[in-house]
């Protein structure tokens, strides 16, 4: 499923390659690409391997960086993460690295870590930008390599909190190039919130909104098995008892819990978002009034004058970290490292960050970026880094000795939602 890269201009309200269908068609079509990608998350994570055992340690394919450049480049994006200004020509970081290097990207955009991961294993793909939830699973499957950091001088600019960020470092060994991160936010109607929601129990009680109105089916959840970890963040605030101190390493019992919590959501959910397209859809057309959200998607409902806003609760948020990493049977491997440096340019950083709402990898972006301006970082959320769960792939080993896989994540979670 190939698709342009550029988000919508204002006026559209929805991403190219996504027809405008009422909300109950769109989530239609979404299911049975959710079916197919939470079953292949499932496949992927039963047969895992283990990196750190030595007789299972994924093998480093050697690249010679002096041949000739191979003309292509295949990646696997977010939507927006690789822009040729199709959209708006001030966003372009695509053609100087094309007309530069001769690489000519090709583009397939991905909704979800599940589609990325099950893209992947349908090989033809150089390079993913991997959300921390697949970054482990891509690795553990041996679909992505370890990269020479020796060809990639500009990581050396790289933030230090990300360079051996445990969803990428593993092992002693890095498995790609950090680009940008960013705060999942709780997106609200102003209309509705005249002041904006304290915590996520908007959407995870049932209770009167500021408008006098319940909030039951006017919430949206994020169709994916990685939101039960919004669930588990409530949790260890609000219910301390649970014992539970990160969001993606859950015993039985907590994992219960929060599955529990997602289960009585569900009588509160107008709909389930699989993509940009859908989330915008169930805030223009649908009643939808409070949800997790990407901050792109805040800035083009805003961009469009509609009275949406973004918080993030005092008690933190999960978030998204993505990483670019090496396909192990990349079949352009010079154009993927030049990308893997261009990406680290700061011009590049800043812009991308400008147009996602996101912060760069890169701080040295942060000033002077015309496109981000001199508050841009501040307003993306540079100094919520701390209190900001990234997304991780949860692993039956952890910190409490055996936690409940990322396999069993997938299938409950599916179970529970169905074919929404």
């Amino acid at each position: 499923m190939v698709e342009p890269s550029g988000l919508p201009g204002p006026s559209a309200l929805r991403m190219p390659g996504l027809p405008v269908l009422s909300a109950r068609a769109s989530r239609a079509a979404a299911s049975g690409r959710a079916l197919l990608f939470f079953a292949v998350g499932i496949l992927l994570t039963a047969c895992q391997r283990d990196v750190n055992s030595p007789e299972e340690s994924v093998s480093e394919v050697v690249v010679d960086v002096t041949e000739s450049f191979e003309g292509n480049l295949h990646i696997i994006a977010w939507p927006g993460y690789v822009e040729r200004g199709e959209t708006d020509p001030a966003y372009d970081w695509v053609s100087p690295f094309e007309n530069e290097t001769g690489c000519k990207l090709q583009v397939t955009t991905a909704s979800s870590s599940d589609e990325m991961v099950a893209l992947m294993t349908q090989g033809n793909y150089d390079l993913v930008t991997a959300a921390g939830d697949a970054s482990l699973r891509l690795i553990r499957s041996g679909l992505v390599q370890p990269i020479d950091l020796g060809r990639i001088p500009s990581y050396a600019n790289v933030d230090p909190r990300l360079k051996e960020a445990r969803w990428h470092y593993v092992d002693g060994k890095h498995y790609g190039t950090p680009y940008l991160w960013a705060r999942n936010v709780l997106m609200y109607d102003t209309s509705v919130f005249a002041r904006p929601p304290q915590s996520l129990s908007v959407l995870f009680e049932a209770k009167m909104l500021q408008d006098g109105r319940s909030n039951r089916k006017r919430i949206q959840a994020y169709a994916s098995p990685i939101s039960i970890a919004d669930a588990a963040l409530y949790l260890m605030q609000q219910a301390p008892g649970t014992g539970i101190t990160d969001p993606y390493e859950l015993n039985e019992a907590q994992y219960a819990a929060a599955l529990d919590l997602v289960r009585r959501q569900s009588a509160l959910v107008q709909s389930y978002w699989h993509n940009i397209g859908e989330q915008i859809l169930g805030f223009t057309s649908a009643g939808v009034v409070a949800a997790v959200a990407w901050p792109q998607q805040v800035k083009r409902l805003q961009a469009a004058g509609r009275d949406v806003a973004g918080t993030v609760p005092a008690a933190g948020a999960t978030g998204r970290a993505d990483t670019t990493m090496l396909a192990t049977d990349a079949r352009h491997p010079v154009c993927a490292y030049r990308w893997m440096e261009w990406s680290l340019n700061a011009t590049v950083q800043g812009d991308a960050a400008a147009w996602t709402g996101s912060v760069p990898a890169v701080p040295a972006a942060c000033d002077g970026n015309a496109l981000l301006g001199d508050s841009g970082c501040a307003a993306n959320g540079i100094d919520d880094f701390e209190n900001t769960w990234f997304w991780r792939t949860p692993e039956p080993s952890c910190a409490q000795g055996t936690c409940v896989p990322y396999a069993r994540w997938v299938t409950d979670y599916l179970a529970l939602i169905g074919g929404t």
